[in-house]
């Protein structure tokens, strides 16, 4: 089944550090997507246009956010499509304020907000593409190759620390 692009907007130019890794996850997956630097409090309108005509466009929007972290939480709050929030890490204090801000929406309003910072980002990544694949089963086999790789990875790494501990 055809699917819609999946969306990543961050608040700052700053944060692309961070939301590359999504970016390099929908790559690996042949996911198309696009990226876009919107303010929630810079530019209020553009955040908003950009909710309201997002269900046109998308199946899913990654927003990634510091600080006050309003960006997930106002796109949620204008579109009837999934939101899925990454904070970003914060010179303060680490990103813990980004982090409380998103998962602090109010009843209604979801978003559901991953880790902070890159592993968040990748988390996000494979979260959109598992709410796509839920109507696209090459999608879904690809998320399965993908768990077999991860599990592959670790028996591997297993097998190597055995044989130097000389426990194989």
């Amino acid at each position: 089944m055809t699917h819609k692009k999946i969306g990543i907007v961050m608040g700052s130019d700053s944060d692309l550090t961070t939301m590359k890794e999504a970016v390099n996850i929908l790559k690996e997956f042949e996911v198309d997507f696009d990226v876009h630097v919107i303010s929630a409090h810079r530019s209020p309108e553009r955040a908003h246009a950009y909710a309201v005509e997002a269900e046109k466009e998308y199946d899913v929007i990654i927003a990634g956010a510091g600080g006050a972290a309003h960006l997930a939480g106002v796109i949620a709050s204008l579109t009837p499509i999934p939101v899925i929030g990454v904070p970003m890490p914060t010179a303060g204090l680490g990103g813990l304020d980004s982090l409380l801000s998103m998962v602090q929406m109010p009843s209604g309003i979801p978003v559901p907000t991953m880790g902070i910072g890159k592993p968040g980002a990748i988390n996000a990544a494979i979260l959109a593409i598992q709410i796509a694949g839920v109507s696209d089963p090459e999608l879904r086999q690809k998320l399965v190759s993908y768990k077999k790789k991860l599990a592959d990875e670790v028996a591997k790494k297993d097998k190597v620390m055995r044989t130097e501990l000389g426990l194989s």
